[in-house]
């Protein structure tokens, strides 16, 4: 009878979620809030598929999160809806609708750096923190501006130490990694909502994990990689592969040719929360310094801040895991 029951047991574990791929007794061991500009780059979408086929993490909720007043990739007035409507496309394609909750935050970003906005996103970050009844870690993964989790913080501070920000964004730290060449003096995601930023780094008490722009750059997918070994991948393979090929074909219009790799910056996210290592679970093949927390000015740049908190700036990140897992994932996913 016991070993009846052993058998029953694992079948639970062993049973992925629906739209997961089955990875044996794969459980989740930590929850997400993913909070992301899905009307905008591309890469979002490959971060968001990825983690929803991933079975150790427990994804809590899709925020769509705004981009830049009147940004290129979504220059409507209502982005953040239009990323929660993306969003759903890609959980509708892992057939995981009414699984997991999406929610559009602000469409526009904080007027101050002490000024919270008020949105759905933000209500639920703020409520999955102070849940009681579970001891799986938190972590709210941001792969564009930090509107919804700089708002949650300053409504209720609480919650500051109840979860991780693992953020992809912000320029180099010069003592680090140059910037690349021709780069805009403000980070994209960083400059997404400024005032957001300057909340979580100089007005919160968020334990942080940045990957800033030298970091995220490094992990590209070749086009040909793309061809081969995603867009065959079936309805979700297509989607994503779409999704890519038609900004390569507006590009050259503004006399822009990104060659034959795309930069999948927010894939970070995955590598950094789904997988860590078995024991003494941590993104360890990843390398990262700790430093204190810089002040950020009015312009972006990063100040000393003697009182700064410690927070860990990712610095060179395990690539061939990342791609290897996402590609693997979407071939289980496709038979």
């Amino acid at each position: 009878m016991r070993s009846v029951l052993y058998l029953l047991a694992w079948l639970l574990l062993a049973r992925p979620a629906i739209g997961q791929v089955h990875l044996g007794p794969v459980a989740p061991r930590l929850r997400v809030i993913v909070d992301n500009d899905f009307s905008g780059d591309p890469d979002g979408l490959f971060q968001l598929a990825h983690l929803l086929l991933s079975p150790s993490v427990d994804v809590r909720a899709i925020i769509g999160s705004h981009l830049r007043v009147g940004d290129g990739f979504d220059p409507s007035a209502t982005q953040a809806d239009n990323a929660a409507r993306k969003a759903a496309e890609v959980v509708q394609l892992l057939k995981m609708t009414g699984q997991v909750p999406v929610l559009a935050g602000a469409n526009l970003g904080m007027a101050t750096d002490s000024t919270p906005v008020k949105s759905a996103g933000v209500e639920f970050i703020i409520q999955e923190a102070l849940r009681t009844d579970t001891q799986l870690p938190l972590y709210v993964l941001c792969g564009a501006g930090l509107t919804e989790i700089a708002s949650a913080a300053l409504t209720d501070p609480r919650i500051a130490s109840r979860l991780t920000l693992v953020w992809i964004g912000g320029s180099e730290y010069l003592d680090l990694a140059l910037p690349p060449p021709h780069a805009a003096a403000l980070e994209y995601n960083l400059g997404i909502d400024p005032a957001a930023a300057r909340a979580v780094f100089n007005r919160t008490q968020l334990a942080l994990w940045q990957v800033p722009r030298d970091a995220y750059r490094q992990v590209l997918l070749p086009y040909a990689q793309l061809l081969t070994q995603v867009k065959p991948r079936g309805k979700l393979g297509r989607y994503l592969a779409a999704a890519l090929e038609s900004l390569m074909v507006r590009l050259p219009q503004y006399h822009l040719h990104i060659g034959e790799t795309y930069i999948l910056g927010d894939s970070p996210l995955v590598l950094l929360t789904a997988l860590q290592s078995s024991f003494e679970a941590d993104p360890s093949s990843s390398d990262y310094v700790l430093r204190q927390a810089p002040r950020l000015s009015a312009q972006g740049t990063y100040e000393v801040n003697p009182a700064g908190r410690p927070i860990r700036v990712y610095r060179r990140l395990d690539t061939a895991l990342l791609l290897n897992d996402f590609l693997a994932k979407l071939a289980l996913f496709g038979k």
